[in-house]
């Protein structure tokens, strides 16, 4: 007779952690079988545990060269050099990235390094045919128009940090940036916004003067000063700032562009509409923030079949603004979601967890996200709590992959509010005081620990809970099937959410 092993209880039961190491090498595997989804998948994931290892970086960029993602690609090289400088692999695909993003004469210099690094390596005559290429390209280029693709990059960057909100990394980008180059302007400029936006306005309007110290009449600088007079709503000096921004007749097309786009900002549409229309018509191909522009200051100056045109090219761009014309927010304006005098407050004021989650909740609905997310009463995403920070990324788009017990409870805390929205919508004012409610349980009971199954229910009792203390008529019946489930799987839920409720002290 076979004896069943005994179990060790008194073992301890190590719990398995994937690393970078691990992820990478799923994602090689996945390569080889040309599975290419699961290994962008896995590589992204290798990077977020392990990102300075430059293997795995490297790996991921050309992945996403592959892909034509090439600003990405770009990131994930410039940090892998960081690491590894003499490699020649990471060498080169530096080389092809700014071939491809127009940087010639860093593709150069990348290619050449390459050939340098390893005169008979495997890329040898692709470097050279991008040296080539990128030297006959800049032949026949003038050279104000090379341009210095390292502090392009900088700029980039650190724009692209500022739209995503990690204000504090922008900073520290932009700060080194002009330790490196105390005349670079624009890093100024851009690193000014940084301060502004985290509240710091005094260090923003210091920045901005120490450029025009330095640069006198830098348009950038004087529409940055126009931007903030405007937020903080000191219309003498706004008044002051935009007269002579009237007066100033720029050249450049990038000039164009921020003189345009700023005094759409502030309300001067006809203006705007002139600078931003001309530059269109001389072919410039613009990006969604020029199209966003064109489009208001067209609708605001009456020609709206070109509003509607730049809004179409502007969808095209970015799908996410189907549907949220300017134009239309006179229809908009009394949801919820669209009211920044209340979720600023809630956002930037509130000592409530729930409460900011509310306003972080609406930001992400709202078709105003963009004014929220600059708005100088913003709050610095550091200082964030880890429910605010994902309810954050949810709101942006960002979805959790639901791999871990925790992101599997968030994701259901996010179906059980979506559901609880949309069976509310469109969201009034009337509705605030059971969303509140609703995000003042989830604070707590996420700090509690607690696991939301069953999303559907869940959200049924939230309103329940509510609407039957402002009306004792209110029936489970009618609340359960509003939402597909039975009176007795409602109660069993008003149950557990009921230790939640904020009862005032």
């Amino acid at each position: 007779m076979k004896h069943q092993p005994q179990r060790n209880n008194n073992k301890k039961i190590i719990n398995f952690i994937p690393t970078g190491e691990f992820y990478y090498q799923k994602a090689l595997r996945a390569l080889k079988r040309d599975e290419m989804e699961k290994a962008h998948k896995f590589l992204r994931r290798a990077a977020d545990l392990s990102p300075g290892d430059p293997d795995i970086l490297l790996q991921y960029a050309i992945l996403e060269l592959d892909l034509g993602h090439f600003e990405h690609a770009r990131d994930l090289l410039m940090l892998a050099y960081e690491s590894g400088p003499d490699e020649p692999e990471i060498v080169f695909f530096l080389s092809e990235v700014h071939a491809h993003l127009g940087y010639l004469r860093d593709a150069v210099n990348y290619g050449e390094r390459y050939i340098e690094l390893a005169p008979d390596g495997l890329y040898r005559e692709d470097a050279v045919d991008i040296i080539e290429f990128a030297e006959a390209e800049l032949n026949e280029m003038p050279e104000d128009e090379e341009g210095d693709g390292r502090l392009d990059y900088i700029l980039d960057r650190g724009r692209r940090l500022m739209e995503g909100g990690d204000f504090r990394e922008a900073i520290n980008l932009l700060e080194e940036a002009i330790g490196e180059n105390p005349d670079f302007w624009a890093a100024y400029n851009n690193l000014a916004l940084a301060y502004f936006y985290i509240g710091e306005t005094e260090q923003a309007e210091a920045l901005l003067n120490e450029v025009l110290r330095g640069d006198n009449g830098n348009l950038h600088a004087l529409c940055n000063f126009a931007v903030f007079y405007y937020y903080k709503q000191d219309e003498e000096a706004l008044a002051r700032i935009t007269s002579i921004l009237l007066k100033i007749r720029p050249f450049l097309i990038d000039h164009r562009y921020k003189l345009g786009a700023t005094l759409a900002l502030i309300g001067r549409y006809k203006e705007a509409y002139n600078w931003l229309r001309g530059l269109q018509r001389i072919g410039f191909e613009g990006d969604p923030g020029f199209f966003f522009w064109l489009a208001h200051s067209a609708s605001m100056s009456g020609d709206m079949k070109v509003a509607e045109e730049a809004w179409a090219n502007l969808v095209a761009l970015d799908p996410s603004k189907e549907g949220k014309e300017p134009w239309n927010q006179e229809e908009i304006s009394e949801t919820l979601e669209n009211d920044l005098s209340f979720i600023i407050p809630r956002l930037s004021q509130s000592e409530e967890e729930g409460i900011r989650l509310l306003a972080l909740f609406l930001m992400g609905k709202s078709a105003l996200r963009d004014e929220i997310l600059i708005h100088p009463d913003w709050p610095d995403v550091e200082s964030m709590t880890t429910p605010e920070k994902l309810f954050l990324a949810n709101g942006l788009g960002h979805r959790l992959p639901g791999n871990t017990a925790a992101e599997a409870m968030y994701n259901r805390v996010f179906e059980a509010t979506g559901l609880l929205a949309e069976r509310l919508a469109p969201l009034k004012e009337e509705d605030a005081p059971l969303l509140e409610m609703w995000f003042l349980i989830c604070s707590r009971a996420i700090e509690d620990g607690y696991l939301f199954r069953n999303p559907p229910a869940i959200a049924a009792a939230a309103e329940y809970m509510y609407r039957s203390s402002k009306n004792p008529r209110t029936t489970k019946k009618e609340t359960a099937g509003s939402y597909g489930v039975s009176p007795k799987t409602l109660t069993k839920y008003v149950g557990d959410l009921f230790p939640y409720l904020p009862f005032p002290e």
